[in-house]
């Protein structure tokens, strides 16, 4: 690739003939090869870079000023755009040239290749901190689902014990009372009384009947 500097060298104008040197000591500080083009000696020179230059980079009066800058066929700028780029030390990207080990600027491949691993590397740390929130919500849903299990199975003990509860009382009350008695007639009287319990429903309570009985047992001889 070589850089094309197009150079008018019997100019008139006081700034122009400064910028076009200005251009030049840099490329050669750089030691950056390049070809001057001188477009005040050479009509052809002259032609080729009107011709070349973009439309939207040239003056109002469609003619375009020296210094400009071209790296073969492709256009890199005038001496606006390269006073930009040499501040903002990205000289050789307006060259569209890659930089030398050691240099300052990074490569624009480079450049966006670390944004882009960079926007990876936060994606996937917000994928691992998300991956962390659902584990941990998960593990409290468990251990929720736990407490809620434990306390349903103490309730159901409780219930447990209640109704074992009742259904003791229950026999005691179904249990017949029976109290023996005896006189000198040697006559035993029985009594027992049944309670109705009282989860029957009613036509079935009347099937219970309390009854007293008299049994007579003979003397012993």
């Amino acid at each position: 690739m070589v850089i094309k500097v197009f150079l008018a060298s019997s100019s008139g104008s006081t700034a122009i003939k400064k910028k076009q040197q200005d251009v030049v000591s840099f490329l050669d500080a750089l030691k950056v090869d390049y070809t001057e083009l001188d477009i005040a000696c050479n009509e052809q020179n002259r032609m080729w870079m009107r011709q070349n230059v973009p439309e939207e980079k040239k003056p109002s009066n469609g003619i375009p000023l020296p210094p400009q800058i071209f790296n073969e066929e492709s256009y890199c700028g005038d001496y606006d755009t390269f006073f930009d780029a040499k501040e903002d030390n990205r000289v050789y990207t307006f060259l569209g040239l890659p930089p030398p080990p050691g240099s300052k600027e990074v490569p624009v491949e480079e450049r966006n290749g670390g944004s882009h691993r960079e926007e990876e590397e936060g994606e996937r740390e917000g994928e691992g901190g998300e991956a962390e929130d659902e584990e941990t919500e998960g593990d409290t849903a468990l251990a929720e689902e736990e407490d809620e299990e434990e306390a349903e199975g103490e309730e159901d003990n409780e219930e447990e014990a209640q109704a074992e509860e009742e259904e003791d009382q229950e026999r005691e009350d179904l249990r017949s009372e029976v109290t023996v008695t005896s006189s000198t007639e040697s006559l035993i009287v029985i009594r027992s009384h049944v309670k109705t319990p009282h989860y029957l429903p009613p036509h079935q309570r009347s099937l219970i009947p309390s009854f007293s009985a008299n049994i007579f047992i003979p003397p012993q001889l």
